[in-house]
């Protein structure tokens, strides 16, 4: 029986803690680390992916011994606690997201997370669902690199961006694989933008691109948006409606400045 993961409609926001839990965390020589998983938009009908663990792994000249036995190092490695919990990726737009884990971990630099799946893995297809094949990913995990230093006191809410479109190949049999695209950042150290969406229930994609970045995400049932890990620059968000069917209308927003750790309000846009 599967078990379906929770998703949190919101703006993905910055954490924060009381003086009391950071100076504990602090004297620990530990951060708080919070894991959520989006999703750029993708042409299929469900894309469901099995989560069993969330790995992060500490850079070379980590000290593993200044840590007691609360906390249980293997190469370099520390697993988060994670539930087995299965996610419809295509759920996790509009400013839903999926938290897979959160605790508190010894502080370091890390340089990867790694995503662990399980068996139960599928991707629906015109109503027709695939066992969706992921090499390696139920034993070594799904790599991302992430360079991060996790300062001691310090809660910090990592964003990990699953670009179903580019991640999902159909082989010729048949089947389909999954060769993951996923972008890794830290809210503290990018920024977001988000608006919301008028008329409602309109299919639409929004798409901020700057300086060798683009980010996409589509509208939720009640209009909203965020665009998540944006390193601080300009950006050009284009909005494309289906306000009749097969027919795009597009608008433009340009020049919207984004500032690390904190999100630019677009407030409602209408699409006429």
């Amino acid at each position: 029986m599967l078990k379906y993961g929770l998703l949190v409609a919101g703006i993905l926001g910055l954490s924060s803690c009381s003086d009391d839990d950071s100076n504990a965390s602090a004297e620990a020589g530990t951060s708080n680390m919070t894991v959520r998983m989006v999703d750029a938009p993708g042409d299929y009908d469900n894309v469901f992916i099995d989560v069993e663990g969330v790995v992060v792994k500490y850079n070379d000249d980590f000290n593993e011994e200044a840590y007691d036995d609360d906390y249980v190092f293997v190469d370099g490695e520390f697993e988060l606690d994670t539930d087995d919990e299965v996610y419809d990726l295509l759920e996790l737009t509009g400013g839903a997201y999926a938290i897979l884990a959160d605790e508190d971990i010894p502080a370091g630099a890390i340089s990867q997370v790694r995503l662990v799946l399980g068996d139960d893995n599928t991707v629906v297809v015109d109503g027709e669902t695939y066992p969706l094949q992921t090499p390696s990913a139920q034993q070594s995990g799904l790599k991302v690199q992430f360079n991060q230093t996790l300062e001691a006191g310090v809660f910090y809410t990592v964003v990990l961006d699953f670009n179903v479109e580019e991640s999902i190949v159909e082989q010729g049999n048949g089947g389909y694989l999954l060769k993951p695209v996923i972008r890794a950042s830290a809210i503290e150290a990018t920024g977001v933008i988000a608006g919301s969406l008028l008329p409602l229930n309109v299919p639409a994609t929004i798409t901020a691109e700057g300086e060798g970045v683009v980010v996409s995400t589509n509208v939720s049932s009640d209009g909203d948006f965020a665009l998540n890990g944006l390193p601080e620059g300009v950006y050009d968000v284009t909005i494309e409606a289906e306000l009749v069917a097969d027919v795009i209308t597009t608008v433009v927003v340009e020049d919207v400045a984004v500032v690390n750790g904190e999100t630019t309000a677009l407030g409602a846009i209408t699409v006429e």
